[in-house]
């Protein structure tokens, strides 16, 4: 089959891109591996999930939410407003496509892509102009070597596969990993009456979302450094209730939040009530990483021991790009992210695009992919005059 764009992926970035190339008339395909659009918000997100960004940046082009959703919306709100958008802009991925094969053909300057249909089994080949990889950066769940996993008798979980701790009542959980799907599952094990702990490797700043919606409108207008002081000054009234939170094994870093988000990808935590069970002894914390595990004991770098029943790693993703798409090199690194910096990340060489992977969330791939379909535009209206 051909077609002038391909698109892989079916989550946000895909939909959003397909929908601004068609605002322009340009034909395009998506191919999703899954059964269905949007599957990390639809099978791979726990049921408490509140989007941690206000709806301003949570919204796709040509659909701003309206004035009675929540500024805070919670995960099924947030799937309603995806399958509006799919059924509004008639959008129809070509669905229980796995990509194997990507390579760009020299002699028809165009993209050679081999999918295996997953129901029929069969392969289909599709030829493009343009390339666009909207697989997003939550490819495929990360869970790290630690030597003697093998014999943990318990349950091991990704966060992504995690749904409610009604499943974890009464058991010793540790949660690996203290960013916001950390905690928030730490929160929610919490309420469901296991015994949790959570082991926090890196300073991570922890804010309310009322605070990081601030900084996130004032990075509108201001550079980040004066966005962070702003933003640190308007939490210390909280901080002065929660107390010194580094001898609660919270430990901030040296830069500001907006800062660290911008130069290690690490977002600030927001707060949805861990910090109080930390504080009052419901949520353990413990620094550092995993030694070894030895059947149901778990030795940590610390030197401490402890049992566990399971283990949850909210360890995130790992981009899956390079599997399949032979010529990486001309918009990705080989960790599968951008080789360019923000903000011209999404455009590679050979007609090769990416969208979704500005690590700015949803807003960022509603950016990309209006940025990708307008470059698409510009090209063709070139090359057709």
């Amino acid at each position: 089959m051909e077609t002038v764009v391909l698109i892989v992926g079916a989550g946000p970035a895909g939909l959003a891109t397909s929908v601004c190339l068609n605002q322009h008339s340009i034909p395009n395909v998506i191919l999703e591996r899954e059964d269905i659009y949007a599957s990390l918000w639809k099978k791979r997100a726990y049921d408490r999930l509140k989007l941690h960004l206000a709806k301003d940046f949570c919204q796709l082009p040509f659909m701003p939410h309206g004035p009675d959703v929540p500024t805070f919306m919670p995960k099924n709100l947030f799937v309603d407003y995806l399958d509006s958008y799919v059924t509004r802009f008639d959008i129809n991925p070509r669905y229980n496509r796995t990509v194997k094969f990507s390579t760009f053909d020299v002699s028809k300057n165009k993209w050679r892509v081999e999918a295996e249909n997953t129901v029929t089994r069969e392969t289909e080949v599709y030829w493009s102009e343009f390339l666009v990889v909207a697989t997003g950066e939550n490819g495929d769940g990360n869970i790290p070597a630690v030597r003697g996993i093998e014999t943990f008798p318990g349950e091991i979980v990704h966060s992504s596969q995690y749904k409610s701790g009604r499943d974890f009542r009464g058991k010793n959980v540790l949660v690996v990993g203290g960013g916001n799907s950390g905690m928030e599952i730490s929160f929610d094990l919490c309420n469901f009456e296991a015994n949790t702990a959570v082991l926090i490797r890196t300073p991570r700043h922890v804010l309310t979302k009322e605070e990081v919606y601030l900084g996130m409108s004032l990075l509108k207008y201001f550079p980040v450094t004066m966005v962070d002081k702003v933003v640190m000054v308007a939490a210390m009234a909280r901080m002065l209730v929660y107390g010194d939170v580094s001898k609660l094994g919270l430990f901030r870093p040296k830069q500001g939040p907006f800062a660290t988000k911008l130069f290690t990808g690490k977002s600030p935590v927001i707060d949805v009530g861990t910090v109080q069970k930390i504080r009052d002894g419901e949520i353990q914390v413990i620094n550092g990483g995993i030694g070894s595990i030895s059947g149901k004991t778990l030795t940590f770098e610390n030197g401490m021991k402890q049992d566990f029943d399971a283990i949850v790693f909210a360890t995130g993703y790992k981009s899956s790009v390079c599997n399949w798409l032979k010529n990486y090199e001309y918009v990705m690194k080989e960790d599968g992210f951008p080789k360019k910096p923000t903000p011209k990340h999404w455009k590679g060489e050979k007609n090769l695009y990416c969208a979704g992977f500005s690590r700015k969330g949803i807003a960022g791939a509603a950016q990309d992919a209006v940025s990708v379909a307008d470059d698409i535009r510009t090209i063709l209206a070139t090359t057709k005059h």
